[in-house]
């Protein structure tokens, strides 16, 4: 008897050990934080997280509503976030005037994003037509800061144009009611625009059409992150990328993705935002999401070229190499 106790212990031991083996390891939990609430340019994401993509890869990941780049770097910086999403721009300031440890792991909007909306028929078509127009815009908001450097690189006189503030959520009806000539948005916001001015056709004026190499959007991750668990963020990358290529190859699967989600927004937004950030995103001869130190360099130079700075930003202090495939 005393055999075949001990044998059936033998046998319960090794039958838990399989079973510990065959359970599957917990998922790393990841916040991850937007760079203003979500939006349709945010649908890469959810199309990651629909196919299963961040639960392959071992993460449980969170979505948290950002409230502008500054925010989502101050709570990447804090911990209150893993990784969060943000302007490139942004970080430059964080970086140079209060020291902020977090850097770029990912490019998004691998080209400047910044761009002037007019409506079609009445004189605006091209960059040099924006002087003696009047353009509205938030006062914070990085298409009027950047202006200078636009009108330089397209060959217009910057004094020539009247800024007039306004609330970012008024910009639409103004353009539609005529009271300015052109209001500033990032080109990925052109759909809600549309919508706004319909009938009426917008007119673009693309930063990115200057010659002007900089970044916009990017990963971000703290630089503690980085150096304590750079697996999870080669995995977050990896899984976001495998979204991006999705929903730039399928946009209509993506606006259908992410309406389950946020139900408000209407497919065809979402689904016109795509397009316009597969855009900004791919660039011929390099991966998509991949780090150019040229195009880093760039966002330096335009950065404390237009802003003040308290400290100087060395561009391999903007960004961590290594993390896209």
């Amino acid at each position: 008897m005393e055999l075949l106790g001990r044998l059936a212990a033998a046998i319960g031991l090794v039958a838990g050990m399989a079973a510990a083996s065959a359970a599957p390891a917990r998922a790393t939990d990841v916040n991850f934080i937007t760079d203003f609430g979500f939006n349709g340019r945010h649908a890469y994401f959810y199309v990651a997280r629909e196919k299963g993509y961040y639960k392959e890869a071992g993460l449980d990941v969170t979505f948290l509503r950002g409230q502008g780049s500054a925010d989502a770097i101050k709570k990447v910086a804090a911990g209150l976030a893993t990784i969060g999403f943000a302007d490139a721009g942004s970080l430059v300031l964080a970086r140079g005037n209060d020291g902020v440890p977090v850097k770029l792991v990912s490019i998004v909007y691998a080209r400047p994003p910044q761009a002037i909306f007019g409506v079609k028929g009445t004189g605006i078509a091209s960059p040099k037509d924006l002087e003696g127009k009047t353009i509205a815009d938030t006062a914070s908001s990085s298409v009027r800061l950047l202006f200078p450097a636009f009108a330089k690189a397209a060959g217009i006189d910057a004094n020539k144009v009247k800024w007039v503030v306004a609330e970012g959520s008024a910009l639409p009806s103004l353009l539609a009611n005529g009271r300015v000539d052109a209001i500033g948005q990032f080109s990925v916001g052109e759909p809600l625009i549309a919508a706004a001015i319909a009938p009426k056709e917008t007119v673009r004026i693309a930063y990115k059409d200057s010659g002007l190499d900089y970044y916009g959007n990017g990963l971000i991750a703290s630089e503690e992150t980085i150096a304590k668990q750079p697996e999870l963020v080669r995995s977050f990358v990896k899984a976001t990328i495998r979204g991006m290529k999705d929903a730039f190859a399928n946009p209509a699967e993506a606006a259908a993705i992410m309406a389950k989600y946020q139900k408000e927004l209407a497919p065809a937004i979402i689904e016109g935002e795509t397009k316009l950030v597969g855009e900004l995103a791919t660039v011929p001869g390099q991966p998509l999401g991949s780090i150019n130190p040229k195009s880093i360099a760039g966002t330096v130079e335009v950065m404390s070229a237009n802003f003040t700075l308290k400290s100087p930003v060395q561009p391999e202090q903007l960004y961590a190499p290594g993390f896209v495939e």
